[in-house]
């Protein structure tokens, strides 16, 4: 069985996704990184980027979302295109995309909007505005297809799911109606059953300390720790 180290950010959900549409077994594992488990020695054995979400399968440890997604895809043989190399790459340079520029610049804008001190209008423009470019990039994307990758649903629409329910925090409550496309895919993957039983796992592990005090922030910005002032302008 699939042990599967996981919280309730966007890249432990999205594999969550993963797991419960392929249906196989799997054991949650909760880290509460708010508390720092990340940083204990049996987890740092799996990842040692103290990072969830991560899968250990027979004996294969694998951590990044997207890199686990790519795994479950290849194990089952399901959710990615089938045949020609040419749409394999199409859907690695959308899971890249989602890995290197939607996950990110949303993490940074949720960073810097909601839990950075001032000042921070500088950081906070600049991850809005290319956190808005790469959504604008998804919308576009879906315009004329029902998927990322066209008429069927693929682990790149996970990928984006975990990440794009988030877009209110992200961006504002405003930001969907400049997104209805990309709005239309999230509400879509949402109801699908497998989405509800990632919102029962949820319900199931609702103990994660939520709060963002002093230990949390500890543990989720140790850069912090090192900054005895501000740094010098060059």
């Amino acid at each position: 069985m699939i042990k599967f180290y996981f919280n309730h950010a966007p890249n432990p959900v999205k594999v969550a996704l993963m797991l419960e549409e392929t249906g196989l077994p799997y054991e949650p594992v909760p880290v509460d990184t708010r508390k720092g488990e990340q940083f204990a020695a049996d987890f740092l054995a799996l990842n040692p980027n103290a990072k969830v979400p991560v899968i250990v399968d027979d004996g294969a440890v694998v951590f990044d979302s997207n890199a686990i997604l790519m795994y479950l895809s290849d194990k089952t043989g399901r959710f990615q295109p089938q045949g020609a190399l040419a749409a394999r790459g199409e859907m690695l340079s959308w899971m890249l995309f989602v890995a290197s520029g939607v996950g990110p610049f949303s993490g940074q804008s949720v960073h810097f909007r909601h839990f950075a001190p001032e000042p921070k209008a500088y950081a906070v423009n600049r991850y809005l505005v290319e956190a808005k470019r790469h959504y604008g990039i998804l919308n576009d994307r879906l315009e004329k297809r029902p998927y990322m990758l066209g008429d069927d649903y693929s682990i790149v629409d996970m990928a984006v799911w975990g990440w794009a329910r988030m877009v209110p925090l992200v961006m504002g409550e405003e930001a969907w109606a400049e997104l209805p496309h990309l709005k239309r895919l999230i509400d879509q993957i949402s109801e699908r059953p497998a989405a509800q039983r990632v919102a029962a796992l949820r319900d199931k592990y609702n103990k994660f300390k939520t709060e963002t005090d002093e230990e949390a922030r500890r543990y989720l910005f140790p850069q912090n720790r090192f900054l005895k002032e501000p740094l010098a302008a060059t």
